[in-house]
Protein backbone atom coordinates (compact mmCIF):
# COMPACT_ATOMS: atom_id res chain seq x y z
CA UNK A 1 0.00 0.00 0.00
CA UNK A 2 0.84 3.78 -0.35
CA UNK A 3 -0.68 5.60 2.56
CA UNK A 4 -0.48 9.45 2.86
CA UNK A 5 -0.08 10.75 6.38
CA UNK A 6 -1.41 14.25 6.56
CA UNK A 7 -0.59 16.50 9.77
CA UNK A 8 -1.02 19.83 11.07
CA UNK A 9 2.69 19.76 12.06
CA UNK A 10 5.76 19.20 10.42
CA UNK A 11 6.83 15.53 11.93
CA UNK A 12 10.86 17.40 12.79
CA UNK A 13 8.36 19.32 15.59
CA UNK A 14 7.86 19.00 18.85
CA UNK A 15 4.87 17.04 19.85
CA UNK A 16 3.22 13.66 20.96
CA UNK A 17 1.36 13.19 17.87
CA UNK A 18 4.34 13.95 15.30
CA UNK A 19 6.32 11.05 17.74
CA UNK A 20 3.26 8.84 17.04
CA UNK A 21 3.25 9.70 13.76
CA UNK A 22 7.13 9.07 13.12
CA UNK A 23 6.56 5.32 14.71
CA UNK A 24 3.82 4.62 12.46
CA UNK A 25 5.73 5.46 9.67
CA UNK A 26 8.61 3.51 9.97
CA UNK A 27 6.79 0.74 11.32
CA UNK A 28 4.41 0.54 8.54
CA UNK A 29 7.60 0.91 6.33
CA UNK A 30 8.78 -2.24 8.11
CA UNK A 31 6.20 -4.15 7.12
CA UNK A 32 6.27 -3.07 3.43
CA UNK A 33 4.16 -0.41 2.79
CA UNK A 34 4.96 3.25 1.78
CA UNK A 35 4.68 6.06 3.56
CA UNK A 36 4.59 9.80 2.28
CA UNK A 37 3.39 12.66 5.14
CA UNK A 38 2.39 15.40 3.77
CA UNK A 39 2.65 18.61 6.38
CA UNK A 40 3.95 22.61 6.39
CA UNK A 41 7.39 23.10 6.51
CA UNK A 42 9.37 24.05 9.22
CA UNK A 43 10.90 27.51 9.40
CA UNK A 44 13.79 26.24 12.22
CA UNK A 45 16.07 22.96 12.12
CA UNK A 46 14.76 20.23 10.27
CA UNK A 47 16.35 17.28 8.84
CA UNK A 48 15.36 16.58 5.10
CA UNK A 49 13.94 13.11 4.30
CA UNK A 50 12.46 11.64 0.75
CA UNK A 51 9.37 10.48 2.34
CA UNK A 52 7.94 13.55 3.13
CA UNK A 53 5.89 16.59 0.85
CA UNK A 54 6.77 20.16 2.67
CA UNK A 55 3.88 22.71 2.22
CA UNK A 56 4.55 26.37 1.51
CA UNK A 57 3.91 27.96 4.94
CA UNK A 58 3.59 30.36 7.53
CA UNK A 59 5.88 30.20 11.42
CA UNK A 60 3.02 30.70 13.69
CA UNK A 61 5.01 30.76 17.00
CA UNK A 62 8.01 33.24 18.34
CA UNK A 63 10.08 30.32 18.62
CA UNK A 64 8.88 29.40 14.93
CA UNK A 65 8.76 26.08 15.86
CA UNK A 66 5.11 25.28 14.39
CA UNK A 67 3.94 26.66 10.99
CA UNK A 68 0.65 26.63 8.96
CA UNK A 69 -0.04 26.21 5.41
CA UNK A 70 -3.13 27.76 3.50
CA UNK A 71 -5.74 25.46 2.92
CA UNK A 72 -7.00 26.53 -0.91
CA UNK A 73 -6.10 25.84 -4.67
CA UNK A 74 -2.34 27.08 -4.12
CA UNK A 75 -1.72 24.74 -1.88
CA UNK A 76 -3.92 22.01 -3.86
CA UNK A 77 -1.91 22.76 -6.79
CA UNK A 78 1.84 23.05 -5.21
CA UNK A 79 0.65 18.85 -3.23
CA UNK A 80 -0.92 17.54 -6.40
CA UNK A 81 2.27 18.30 -8.39
CA UNK A 82 4.26 17.04 -5.54
CA UNK A 83 2.25 13.92 -6.00
CA UNK A 84 2.76 13.19 -9.31
CA UNK A 85 6.45 12.24 -8.58
CA UNK A 86 5.51 9.11 -6.21
CA UNK A 87 3.83 5.94 -6.64
CA UNK A 88 -0.35 5.66 -7.19
CA UNK A 89 -1.85 6.66 -3.77
CA UNK A 90 -4.06 3.51 -2.09
CA UNK A 91 -5.46 5.74 0.80
CA UNK A 92 -5.25 8.86 2.99
CA UNK A 93 -4.70 8.69 6.54
CA UNK A 94 -5.36 12.18 8.16
CA UNK A 95 -3.61 12.87 11.37
CA UNK A 96 -4.58 16.41 12.06
CA UNK A 97 -7.36 18.84 13.04
CA UNK A 98 -7.12 21.93 11.77
CA UNK A 99 -5.34 23.20 8.11
CA UNK A 100 -3.66 19.41 7.82
CA UNK A 101 -7.05 17.76 7.94
CA UNK A 102 -8.73 20.70 5.11
CA UNK A 103 -5.92 19.96 2.91
CA UNK A 104 -6.09 16.01 3.16
CA UNK A 105 -9.69 15.70 2.89
CA UNK A 106 -9.21 18.13 -0.11
CA UNK A 107 -6.67 16.28 -2.15
CA UNK A 108 -8.77 12.83 -1.26
CA UNK A 109 -11.83 14.14 -2.43
CA UNK A 110 -10.33 15.39 -5.57
CA UNK A 111 -8.96 12.04 -6.25
CA UNK A 112 -11.32 9.66 -5.22
CA UNK A 113 -9.24 8.20 -2.66
CA UNK A 114 -10.86 6.51 0.90
CA UNK A 115 -9.89 8.35 4.03
CA UNK A 116 -8.69 7.17 7.82
CA UNK A 117 -8.98 10.06 9.88
CA UNK A 118 -6.85 9.38 13.60
CA UNK A 119 -8.51 12.57 15.92
CA UNK A 120 -5.68 13.67 17.94
CA UNK A 121 -7.09 16.68 19.71
CA UNK A 122 -9.55 17.71 22.37
CA UNK A 123 -10.19 21.05 20.04
CA UNK A 124 -12.98 22.50 22.86
CA UNK A 125 -10.44 21.91 25.77
CA UNK A 126 -7.08 22.97 24.02
CA UNK A 127 -8.61 26.32 22.88
CA UNK A 128 -10.34 27.27 26.38
CA UNK A 129 -6.86 26.56 28.20
CA UNK A 130 -4.91 28.97 26.04
CA UNK A 131 -8.21 32.15 25.37
CA UNK A 132 -10.97 32.70 26.90
CA UNK A 133 -12.52 33.74 23.52
CA UNK A 134 -13.23 29.57 23.09
CA UNK A 135 -16.19 30.02 21.98
CA UNK A 136 -16.45 32.81 19.28
CA UNK A 137 -12.66 30.80 17.97
CA UNK A 138 -14.56 27.99 17.68
CA UNK A 139 -17.23 29.54 15.44
CA UNK A 140 -14.49 31.37 13.12
CA UNK A 141 -13.29 27.69 13.09
CA UNK A 142 -16.55 26.05 12.43
CA UNK A 143 -17.27 28.71 9.37
CA UNK A 144 -13.14 27.99 8.31
CA UNK A 145 -13.81 24.48 8.12
CA UNK A 146 -17.30 25.11 6.15
CA UNK A 147 -15.59 26.95 3.45
CA UNK A 148 -12.26 24.95 3.24
CA UNK A 149 -13.95 21.75 2.78
CA UNK A 150 -16.76 22.53 0.67
CA UNK A 151 -17.28 19.59 -1.78
CA UNK A 152 -15.91 17.01 1.15
CA UNK A 153 -18.66 15.90 2.03
CA UNK A 154 -18.81 17.91 5.02
CA UNK A 155 -22.57 19.36 5.34
CA UNK A 156 -22.22 19.77 9.38
CA UNK A 157 -23.78 23.03 11.11
CA UNK A 158 -23.06 24.09 14.62
CA UNK A 159 -20.41 26.20 16.41
CA UNK A 160 -18.75 24.42 18.99
CA UNK A 161 -15.66 21.75 18.98
CA UNK A 162 -17.81 18.70 18.37
CA UNK A 163 -19.68 20.44 15.12
CA UNK A 164 -16.26 20.56 14.12
CA UNK A 165 -14.92 17.32 15.57
CA UNK A 166 -18.01 16.05 13.13
CA UNK A 167 -17.13 18.37 10.27
CA UNK A 168 -13.66 16.57 9.87
CA UNK A 169 -14.58 13.34 9.81
CA UNK A 170 -17.80 13.60 7.59
CA UNK A 171 -15.77 12.13 4.19
CA UNK A 172 -13.77 9.66 6.21
CA UNK A 173 -14.33 5.70 6.22
CA UNK A 174 -13.10 4.99 9.61
CA UNK A 175 -11.92 7.30 12.09
CA UNK A 176 -9.91 5.81 15.17
CA UNK A 177 -8.78 7.48 18.46
CA UNK A 178 -5.96 7.12 20.43
CA UNK A 179 -8.20 5.69 23.75
CA UNK A 180 -10.92 4.03 24.71
CA UNK A 181 -12.47 7.43 26.83
CA UNK A 182 -11.71 9.41 23.48
CA UNK A 183 -13.41 7.25 21.21
CA UNK A 184 -16.91 6.79 23.23
CA UNK A 185 -16.77 10.43 23.92
CA UNK A 186 -16.82 10.73 19.99
CA UNK A 187 -19.26 8.24 19.43
CA UNK A 188 -21.73 9.57 22.06
CA UNK A 189 -20.99 13.35 20.24
CA UNK A 190 -22.00 11.59 16.96
CA UNK A 191 -18.51 12.45 15.40
CA UNK A 192 -18.56 9.48 13.75
CA UNK A 193 -20.89 5.89 14.54
CA UNK A 194 -17.87 3.21 15.41
CA UNK A 195 -14.48 4.46 16.65
CA UNK A 196 -11.82 2.13 16.30
CA UNK A 197 -9.21 2.50 19.78
CA UNK A 198 -5.99 2.13 18.60
CA UNK A 199 -3.37 3.34 20.91
CA UNK A 200 -0.27 5.03 19.85
CA UNK A 201 3.13 2.87 20.18
CA UNK A 202 6.47 3.04 21.47
CA UNK A 203 9.43 1.87 19.72
CA UNK A 204 9.66 -1.98 19.99
CA UNK A 205 13.50 -2.34 19.93
CA UNK A 206 14.16 0.61 21.46
CA UNK A 207 12.02 0.07 24.50
CA UNK A 208 13.94 -2.89 24.58
CA UNK A 209 17.31 -1.71 24.43
CA UNK A 210 16.62 0.55 27.88
CA UNK A 211 15.15 -1.70 29.61
CA UNK A 212 18.46 -4.24 28.66
CA UNK A 213 20.30 -1.03 30.06
CA UNK A 214 18.79 -0.16 33.03
CA UNK A 215 19.60 -1.47 36.52
CA UNK A 216 17.70 -4.31 38.02
CA UNK A 217 17.79 -2.47 41.73
CA UNK A 218 16.75 1.19 42.33
CA UNK A 219 20.02 3.70 42.42
CA UNK A 220 19.95 5.07 46.18
CA UNK A 221 19.11 9.08 46.62
CA UNK A 222 16.92 11.24 46.66
CA UNK A 223 12.82 10.29 44.74
CA UNK A 224 13.77 11.20 40.95
CA UNK A 225 10.78 12.60 39.54
CA UNK A 226 10.42 13.92 35.38
CA UNK A 227 7.75 15.99 33.57
CA UNK A 228 7.93 16.08 29.58
CA UNK A 229 5.88 17.44 27.27
CA UNK A 230 5.10 21.29 25.51
CA UNK A 231 5.06 24.37 27.61
CA UNK A 232 1.80 25.52 27.23
CA UNK A 233 -1.39 26.06 29.19
CA UNK A 234 -3.48 23.36 28.37
CA UNK A 235 -0.63 20.97 29.82
CA UNK A 236 -0.60 22.71 33.25
CA UNK A 237 3.31 22.79 33.67
CA UNK A 238 2.96 25.82 35.49
CA UNK A 239 0.36 24.51 38.01
CA UNK A 240 2.39 21.27 38.86
CA UNK A 241 5.70 23.40 39.82
CA UNK A 242 3.30 25.39 42.24
CA UNK A 243 2.16 21.61 43.96
CA UNK A 244 5.51 20.59 43.52
CA UNK A 245 6.93 23.38 45.54
CA UNK A 246 3.69 23.15 47.96
CA UNK A 247 4.41 19.85 48.91
CA UNK A 248 7.79 20.20 50.72
CA UNK A 249 8.92 17.18 49.56
CA UNK A 250 13.23 16.32 49.32
CA UNK A 251 13.73 15.06 45.54
CA UNK A 252 14.50 15.96 42.21
CA UNK A 253 12.72 16.89 39.05
CA UNK A 254 13.93 17.30 35.79
CA UNK A 255 11.61 18.91 33.34
CA UNK A 256 11.99 17.98 29.08
CA UNK A 257 10.63 20.33 26.49
CA UNK A 258 10.15 23.56 25.75
CA UNK A 259 7.78 26.21 24.90
CA UNK A 260 6.24 29.32 25.74
CA UNK A 261 6.19 29.18 29.16
CA UNK A 262 9.37 27.73 29.77
CA UNK A 263 10.61 31.27 31.27
CA UNK A 264 7.90 31.51 33.74
CA UNK A 265 8.15 27.95 34.83
CA UNK A 266 12.03 28.84 35.46
CA UNK A 267 10.75 31.71 37.46
CA UNK A 268 8.51 29.63 39.77
CA UNK A 269 11.34 27.32 40.70
CA UNK A 270 14.34 30.06 40.64
CA UNK A 271 16.67 29.12 43.36
CA UNK A 272 15.03 25.41 44.57
CA UNK A 273 17.53 23.14 44.76
CA UNK A 274 17.17 19.53 42.59
CA UNK A 275 14.91 20.89 40.00
CA UNK A 276 16.74 21.23 36.45
CA UNK A 277 15.16 22.08 33.14
CA UNK A 278 16.84 19.38 29.93
CA UNK A 279 15.28 21.50 27.28
CA UNK A 280 14.93 19.70 23.95
CA UNK A 281 16.17 15.57 24.22
CA UNK A 282 15.73 13.25 21.08
CA UNK A 283 13.08 10.65 21.28
CA UNK A 284 15.96 7.97 22.51
CA UNK A 285 17.07 10.44 25.30
CA UNK A 286 13.60 10.99 26.25
CA UNK A 287 13.02 7.58 26.90
CA UNK A 288 15.90 6.64 28.80
CA UNK A 289 15.27 10.06 31.28
CA UNK A 290 11.33 8.36 31.44
CA UNK A 291 13.34 4.70 32.82
CA UNK A 292 15.92 6.29 34.79
CA UNK A 293 13.31 7.99 37.10
CA UNK A 294 11.19 6.96 39.69
CA UNK A 295 8.01 8.10 38.91
CA UNK A 296 6.73 10.53 35.72
CA UNK A 297 4.32 13.39 36.45
CA UNK A 298 0.99 14.01 34.26
CA UNK A 299 -0.38 17.35 35.04
CA UNK A 300 -2.79 18.28 32.02
CA UNK A 301 -6.74 17.54 33.00
CA UNK A 302 -9.02 17.23 30.24
CA UNK A 303 -7.09 17.80 27.38
CA UNK A 304 -5.21 14.59 26.51
CA UNK A 305 -6.89 12.46 23.88
CA UNK A 306 -4.21 9.80 25.11
CA UNK A 307 -1.37 11.09 26.92
CA UNK A 308 1.20 9.09 25.67
CA UNK A 309 4.08 9.79 28.38
CA UNK A 310 2.47 7.69 31.11
CA UNK A 311 1.62 5.23 28.62
CA UNK A 312 5.69 4.87 27.95
CA UNK A 313 6.69 5.14 31.33
CA UNK A 314 4.26 2.07 32.06
CA UNK A 315 5.73 0.35 28.92
CA UNK A 316 8.96 1.39 30.83
CA UNK A 317 8.29 0.17 34.09
CA UNK A 318 8.28 3.62 35.51
CA UNK A 319 5.29 4.47 37.95
CA UNK A 320 2.81 8.07 37.22
CA UNK A 321 1.21 10.75 39.19
CA UNK A 322 -1.85 11.06 36.94
CA UNK A 323 -3.72 14.25 37.02
CA UNK A 324 -6.60 13.29 34.76
CA UNK A 325 -9.01 10.47 35.88
CA UNK A 326 -9.57 9.40 32.33
CA UNK A 327 -6.08 8.29 31.94
CA UNK A 328 -6.17 6.89 34.88
CA UNK A 329 -8.50 4.63 34.14
CA UNK A 330 -7.29 3.73 30.91
CA UNK A 331 -4.00 2.89 32.49
CA UNK A 332 -5.77 0.69 34.97
CA UNK A 333 -3.36 0.71 37.66
CA UNK A 334 0.50 0.98 38.74
CA UNK A 335 0.15 4.95 39.33
CA UNK A 336 -0.76 7.95 42.06
CA UNK A 337 -4.39 9.07 40.86
CA UNK A 338 -4.61 12.67 41.97
CA UNK A 339 -8.24 13.18 43.74
CA UNK A 340 -10.98 15.18 41.48
CA UNK A 341 -11.62 18.63 42.81
CA UNK A 342 -15.54 19.99 43.12
CA UNK A 343 -17.05 20.34 40.01
CA UNK A 344 -19.39 22.47 41.24
CA UNK A 345 -16.43 25.02 43.50
CA UNK A 346 -15.73 28.54 41.81
CA UNK A 347 -13.15 28.07 38.94
CA UNK A 348 -10.34 29.62 42.03
CA UNK A 349 -11.35 27.19 44.38
CA UNK A 350 -11.02 24.04 41.99
CA UNK A 351 -7.44 25.45 40.90
CA UNK A 352 -6.65 25.91 44.49
CA UNK A 353 -8.32 22.10 46.02
CA UNK A 354 -6.53 20.51 42.58
CA UNK A 355 -2.81 22.25 43.46
CA UNK A 356 -3.56 20.92 47.26
CA UNK A 357 -4.21 17.58 46.10
CA UNK A 358 -1.41 17.28 43.43
CA UNK A 359 0.85 18.60 46.47
CA UNK A 360 -0.44 15.62 48.76
CA UNK A 361 -0.10 12.55 46.22
CA UNK A 362 3.74 14.09 45.49
CA UNK A 363 3.88 13.35 49.24
CA UNK A 364 2.41 10.29 48.83
CA UNK A 365 4.39 9.21 46.03
CA UNK A 366 7.95 10.75 47.50
CA UNK A 367 6.56 8.23 50.68
CA UNK A 368 6.07 5.00 48.53
CA UNK A 369 8.91 5.52 46.62
CA UNK A 370 11.55 5.89 49.41
CA UNK A 371 10.44 2.78 51.35
CA UNK A 372 10.08 0.49 48.23
CA UNK A 373 6.09 0.73 47.83
CA UNK A 374 5.98 2.53 44.45
CA UNK A 375 2.93 0.57 42.52
CA UNK A 376 4.07 -1.32 39.58
CA UNK A 377 2.68 -0.64 36.11
CA UNK A 378 0.70 -3.07 34.33
CA UNK A 379 2.42 -5.80 31.98
CA UNK A 380 -0.78 -5.93 29.80
CA UNK A 381 -0.09 -2.22 29.33
CA UNK A 382 3.45 -2.87 28.53
CA UNK A 383 2.62 -5.47 25.65
CA UNK A 384 -0.18 -3.39 24.13
CA UNK A 385 1.70 -0.22 23.66
CA UNK A 386 4.59 -2.31 21.76
CA UNK A 387 4.27 0.10 18.03
CA UNK A 388 4.57 -3.50 16.13
CA UNK A 389 1.30 -4.33 17.80
CA UNK A 390 -0.40 -0.92 17.40
CA UNK A 391 0.88 -1.23 13.82
CA UNK A 392 -0.80 -4.36 12.42
CA UNK A 393 -3.82 -3.20 13.98
CA UNK A 394 -3.73 -0.08 11.76
CA UNK A 395 -3.02 -2.20 8.55
CA UNK A 396 -6.34 -4.12 9.86
CA UNK A 397 -8.00 -0.73 9.74
CA UNK A 398 -6.81 -0.07 6.20
CA UNK A 399 -7.63 -3.18 5.11
CA UNK A 400 -11.26 -2.75 6.06
CA UNK A 401 -11.54 0.34 4.08
CA UNK A 402 -9.86 -1.25 1.03
CA UNK A 403 -11.93 -3.61 0.99
CA UNK A 404 -15.31 -2.00 1.41
CA UNK A 405 -16.16 -4.22 4.63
Amino acid sequence: MHIVFFGDQHLDSLGGAQVSMRLQREFLERAGHTVTVVAPRMHVRRTSSGSSVDLPSLPITVDREYSMSWPGRATDRFLDRAMTRRPPVDLVHVQADFWGAFIGHRYAARHGIPVVHTMHNRVDVGLAAVTPLHRPALAVLNVWRRAAMGGTGDPVRGTDGWAFLRGIAAGAAAVTAPSTHFARRLEEHDVFPRVDVIWNGIDDDLRDEILAAAPTVRAPGRPRFVWLGRMSPEKRLLPFLEAFLASGIDAELEIIGGGAQRAAAERIVRGRDGIRFAGRLTYPQTLARIAAADALVQSSIGFETQGMTPFEAATLGTPSVICDPDIAAELGGGLWAVPEADPSAAPREREEQRTRALAETLRRAAADIVDGSAPMPLPAVAQAFRQSSRTAAMIAVYERVLTGR
